[in-house]
């Protein structure tokens, strides 16, 4: 593998591409770029204008040039040396060649002229000696907001006609997806890391660097056999210009309004494409023979093959061959299509390669002739702006809810006060009538009591009748005015009590009016039910899709199971691809969209979810396939974390008792769980206790597969390591080998194989001291038991973790005692893949500890 150090000589000089406007396509997002010129000078081909700031062109577009600058290298030494009695082959005018600036910048030219020096140079010690990808970044960075924008890296290489990524090796056979509406090419098999700052995107170049391939030949002592692809993706949001106004009308006719300005947020995605070709070169003059020659070959026939298809491009031929190789499919939209595009010829001076150099001016002069039709392409987010609403709207009807319990509870008070009230005014009035009834009626019985007397008295003598006729009198109109008193009082009393009918009366029309407003509830109650009868309607539909899509989904993988082909198959519960983040794409996942994507679209990823905690357990079921489908996409991972459906998951794998519940939502868990932010989440979360709880439980070979897969890719973050290890990540791992299925080992192995590549770069970088945490959790014996399994996936895995188990002096006694020095020796002659073969080469060379081993046992490498 060549390092990531500087691979082409030559002093350092600098000239400066001009910066292009706002407008450009949003796939040359990068704002500005620099490239570096031995030479010093330029000379500047015309393009047409850019499209203006903030416009968007989804059809049409600005018709430019390929732009091309010529990068002339000063004389090596060799080549001081053996042409001293010559001139130089290219003469400088005033006025260089050629300049370009383009949303792709590729260099090409013959081996050792500076193309990796030019592009790629890190510029570690001097910073003014770094490349364009360097510098690129540089500028897209400082042009972000962390808050709108955010900006993502793929850095690949095509090596013998297979795409293979280089942040992560294993991943060696990256298909190219067409969408065949649009014609654009995309490669979903291929790692993206998200960059935030310059120092993580230079540690990914020289990550990436370390991984590429290289050879020694005549021309160059580090020569690239590779082409090497770097791809930027820049997102960006930015408000939307439009309003809208809501108007709600009420009860009593009158329109209430409502202003609100919603403006949907605007996505605006562009792609940089750097793209450092592999030098092309004569056989005779290189020297390569073997192994080298065959990578020669296959290099100079996909340049071939890209300057067949700038030729037919320049000629406006018809036909344009772009199928020729995987080069020129990857290229498509930078030749001919919408990309601006900047070329940099790379030649040297040196007489004795006179052919190559004016091959390779050639080869500018007919890219000048090709035009590209620049776009730019911006889309609302309705999405977003839809699921806000579901969330006000769910507020609103919240506060309905709350505020009509409120003025329910409010009436029913007021109703049983008022009832009290009336019934103790009732009790009152009645007895203060009672007691003074009873009061006037013994009064006035106690004054005829005592004339009776009087007048008996009186009848007995007749003469002191006569003398007390007159104080009889006198008792009579005393009396009189007693029953007049008597009247008054009476009346007094009437007052009273017709105060009291007149206070319960009050209370009656107060009753009254409380019905009234009761009423009025009631059929607002009324109204709600019926639209409440309304949306158990639309949620029946919802279950029947639901069950329907399911009923697909299940159809899909039966027939996967029986091999009838791809077809139209939607992305797959069962698709080991879709859970473990395989290296191999999903084909069929660029046709039009399938049942599950239109079902979220037209129903809504939050009702989806929300279906999850249904009371029905074959709505359950439903519920989680159709989400574990869906997040078997990586563009609708996000919105699912984002909707709550990384916590239902956990959810259902905590709680639920139904084995394909668990078995898919586990699926679901793994197809997230190959996003790092998402890994956090799931971390912090308690998602590895759960996969470990439901690993130990499970008996099924699907669902430990599923679990398996999840926990393997949590094992490829470097940040999660001690924290996997601490909550039972690894014991989980390694007990699920108890199950024997080839699938569920093929996991674990990958498993394994991550964290021990991490546990290897955390060594390197000085981040971890000791001995393995996989040695410790006792998985050597596994490693050496499987290292030559028949399955070519175990086999692999189990190879690679036992490479860099071994890449680090600590663990050389674990690994000499438990005799995994000799399958180290073996993987060093007999493994299928030259790369892991030349890994425990490199391996077993290092190691002064089984170096004396292997001397003390008389191995021989």
């Amino acid at each position: 593998m060549a390092s990531s150090g500087v691979r082409n000589g030559g002093p350092r000089m600098s000239a400066k591409l001009d910066r292009q406007g706002a407008g450009a396509t949003p796939k040359a997002a990068a704002g500005k770029q620099r490239l570096s010129s031995a030479a010093g000078a330029y000379r500047r081909t015309n393009s047409g204008p850019l499209p203006a700031a903030g416009g968007r062109a989804s059809s049409g577009g600005v018709s430019s040039r390929v732009r091309v600058a010529v990068r002339l290298r000063p004389r090596n030494a060799e080549e001081l040396a053996a042409d001293a009695d010559f001139g130089d082959c290219v003469e400088l005018q005033p006025e260089s060649v050629m300049e370009g600036y383009n949303g792709t910048v590729m260099a090409y030219g013959q081996t050792g002229t500076g193309k990796t020096f030019t592009l790629g140079r890190l510029g570690e010690e001097d910073t003014a000696a770094r490349g364009i990808m360097v510098r690129a970044m540089e500028d897209i960075l400082a042009d972000i907001a962390p808050e709108t924008d955010s900006v993502s890296v793929s850095y690949l290489q095509l090596y013998m006609e297979m795409i293979q990524d280089l942040l992560d090796p294993v991943n060696d056979n990256i298909a190219i997806v067409e969408d065949p509406r649009t014609g654009d090419v995309s490669l979903p098999g291929a790692t993206v890391v998200e960059v935030r700052d310059q120092k993580s995107f230079v540690d990914l170049l020289r990550v990436g660097e370390a991984h590429r391939v290289a050879a020694n030949t005549k021309l160059n002592t580090e020569s690239s056999r590779s082409h090497a692809i770097l791809m930027v993706n820049v997102r960006r949001s930015v408000k939307g210009r439009s309003e809208m106004d809501v108007s709600i009308s009420g009860e009593n006719g009158h329109s209430l309004s409502m202003m609100g300005s919603l403006r949907p947020p605007i996505i605006r995605k562009s792609k940089l494409v750097v793209v450092d070709l592999a030098g092309s070169e004569r056989i005779d003059k290189s020297g390569s023979e073997g192994h080298t020659l065959e990578e020669a070959k296959s290099i100079n026939l996909s340049l071939s093959a890209l300057g067949k298809c700038i030729n037919a491009l320049a000629e406006n031929s018809p036909h344009v061959p772009v199928r020729d190789s995987k080069l020129t499919r990857l290229l498509k939209d930078s030749f001919g299509g919408t990309a601006r595009t900047s070329l940099v010829v790379t030649i040297g001076p040196s007489p004795r390669h006179r052919g190559e150099t004016t091959s390779t001016i050639m080869f500018g002069q007919r890219a000048m002739k090709v035009e590209n039709m620049v776009k730019l392409k911006e889309e609302f987010d309705y999405k977003s702006l839809c699921r806000r609403l579901d969330i006000e709207l769910d507020k609103l009807i919240a506060e309905n809810e709350r505020q009509r319990k409120y003025f329910d509870d409010e009436v029913e008070r007021m109703r049983a006060e008022a009832q009290c009230r009336i019934a103790e005014a009732e009790r009152e009035c009645k007895i203060t009538l009672e007691n003074e009834k009873m009061k006037y009626h013994q009064e006035y019985l106690d004054s005829i009591k005592v004339l009776e007397e009087k007048w008996k008295t009186h009848q007995k003598s007749p003469k002191r009748q006569i003398k007390e006729a007159e104080s009889t009198s006198s008792d009579i109109r005393e009396a009189h005015n007693l029953l007049q008193d008597e009247k008054m009082l009476r009346q007094s009393a009437e007052d009273e009590a017709s105060d009291l009918m007149n206070q319960i009366t009050h209370w009656k029309k107060l009753e009254a009016t409380a019905t009234a407003e009761v009423v009025k509830l009631r059929k607002m109650l009324d109204t709600e039910a019926s639209q409440k009868e309304k949306l158990e309607e639309e949620i029946g539909v919802l279950r029947s899709q639901l069950l329907q899509m399911s009923m697909e989904a299940d159809e899909t993988r039966r027939s996967l199971d029986k091999g009838d082909g791809p077809g139209k198959i939607f992305p797959g519960l069962d698709s080991l691809a879709s859970q473990t983040g395989s290296s191999q794409p999903r084909e069929h996942s660029n046709g039009p969209k399938q049942p599950i994507a239109k079902l979220s679209e037209q129903v809504g990823l939050q009702k989806i979810l929300s279906l999850l905690e249904s009371e029905e357990p074959d709505v359950r079921v439903h519920a989680v396939k159709v989400v574990a489908n869906l997040a078997a996409e990586e563009a609708n991972q996000e919105k699912i974390v984002e909707a709550g459906g990384l916590t239902s998951l956990l959810v259902l794998l905590r709680s639920s008792e139904d084995e394909t519940i668990r078995r898919v939502a586990a699926g679901a868990i793994a197809n997230l769980a190959m996003n790092e932010t998402n890994q956090d989440l799931i971390m912090a979360q308690g998602g590895v206790t759960l996969l470990s709880m439901t690993a130990s439980d499970a008996e099924d070979p699907q669902t430990l597969r599923m679990v398996a897969g999840a926990i393997a890719n949590l094992c490829g973050n470097d940040k999660l390591q001690t924290r996997l290890r601490g909550e039972g990540g690894i014991k989980a791992l390694l007990g699920m080998v108890r199950c024997g299925h080839p699938d569920v080992l093929a996991q674990v192995a990958r498993g394994i194989a991550n964290f021990a590549k991490c546990e290897s770069r955390a060594a390197t970088q000085g981040n971890k001291v000791g001995k393995s945490l996989l040695i410790d959790d006792g998985a050597l014996p596994w490693i050496v038991k499987n290292a030559n399994n028949e399955a070519a996936p175990i086999r692999r895995h189990i190879e690679l973790a036992l490479c860099h188990l071994a890449q680090h002096e600590v663990n050389s006694k674990d690994i000499i005692s438990e005799g995994a020095l000799w399958e180290l020796v073996r993987i060093s002659r007999d493994c299928s893949r030259e790369d892991i073969r030349m890994l425990a080469y490199r391996t077993l060379t290092s190691s002064p500890t089984l170096q004396a081993e292997m001397r003390r046992l008389g191995i021989k490498m």
